[in-house]
């Protein structure tokens, strides 16, 4: 586990991991298992169903523990489908560290496909995290395509926080919430695209049960001839509140399409949306060089800001 360099550096920018995490754990490398850990109340399994990837059962009433779960690649040539599914019990409040890392140095693509489905018991809570990441010097493509599917029991809630730091070649996301009574879903996406990068995030949130709530936050920065597509739909199927933001940076040559979408089926849905595009503000960047940065710093410096 976390054998050489390359290792270390990519599980710490994916899941913040510096050495052996405290807590549940499995650490998937180039197709294989190189680590795996279980405690009293969070059980990792290998799948029966004979699909690649893990169950991870977590036991009524689980509090104050973590569970770790990144994906890493330094091999050119290697592509997968991971199939991880969660079952966590009920009056839990958990954290799960996803997450993939791709180095790549050589001629053929190197992809992760993950599909992630969640069964959220009563009135648990769950903050989920996903960072991706691609690397390597390599003419072979970095490819990541997540899938999330999301399942809220009554009074349950999930905080999912998705970010594409910086990489990655090629992205389709998908992501589905179905909330039930009184449940709760807040998921904010940060995406960076560089180069000729391409991203697309097909999002939508089901506020199937009475008092059912969600939010999409959507932060972007589309740089040099990179092209990205965002798809959030909210559909209120009963008494909720939705609202959906997206906010985009554009530079260069990119190209950004946001088509937020809000559906109400129910006369007591309360639904918004809102989008906007821009370039950074030529104020902001005089403000930052008048205290002494370059205009390539000042512009970083906005950024980073942005997208935190």
């Amino acid at each position: 586990m976390m054998d050489n360099e390359i290792d270390r550096e990519l599980l710490e920018k994916i899941a913040d991991m510096l050495g052996k995490p405290v807590g549940a754990f499995n650490i998937r490398k180039d197709c294989g298992c190189d680590g795996r850990q279980s405690t009293e109340h969070i059980q990792i399994l290998d799948r029966d169903d004979g699909k690649a990837g893990i169950n991870i059962r977590i036991a009524d009433g689980t509090v104050n523990e973590t569970c770790h779960i990144p994906v890493i690649i330094t091999k050119s040539g290697v592509e997968e489908t991971v199939y991880n599914d969660f079952y966590i019990g009920e009056n839990c409040d958990v954290e799960i560290v996803a997450g993939c890392g791709i180095h790549n140095c050589g001629e053929q693509t190197s992809r992760h496909d993950g599909v992630h489905v969640f069964h959220v018991g009563k009135h648990s809570r769950v903050h989920y995290s996903e960072k991706h990441y691609g690397e390597g010097g390599g003419k072979g493509g970095r490819i990541m395509n997540p899938q999330t599917i999301v399942y809220l029991d009554e009074g349950a809630s999930i905080q999912m926080d998705t970010t594409q730091i910086r990489g990655v070649d090629s992205t389709k996301r998908y992501t589905k919430i179905v909330c039930g009574k009184d449940a709760e879903a807040v998921i904010t996406e940060r995406l960076l695209t560089h180069g000729d990068q391409v991203a697309e995030s097909d999002m939508e949130i089901d506020l199937d049960g009475e008092g059912a709530r969600g939010r999409v936050i959507s932060r972007s920065v589309a740089q040099d001839s990179s092209n990205q597509v965002f798809y959030p739909r909210m559909v209120g199927n009963a008494a909720c509140f939705g609202h959906v933001q997206c906010d985009s940076i554009i530079m260069g040559d990119a190209k950004i399409k946001s088509i937020p979408a809000i559906t109400a089926n129910c006369t007591e849905a309360q639904l918004i949306h809102e989008a906007a595009i821009g370039k950074i503000a030529g104020d902001q960047l005089l403000k930052l060089e008048t205290l002494g940065l370059t205009e390539e710093e000042a512009e970083d410096c906005i950024l980073k800001g942005f997208l935190a």
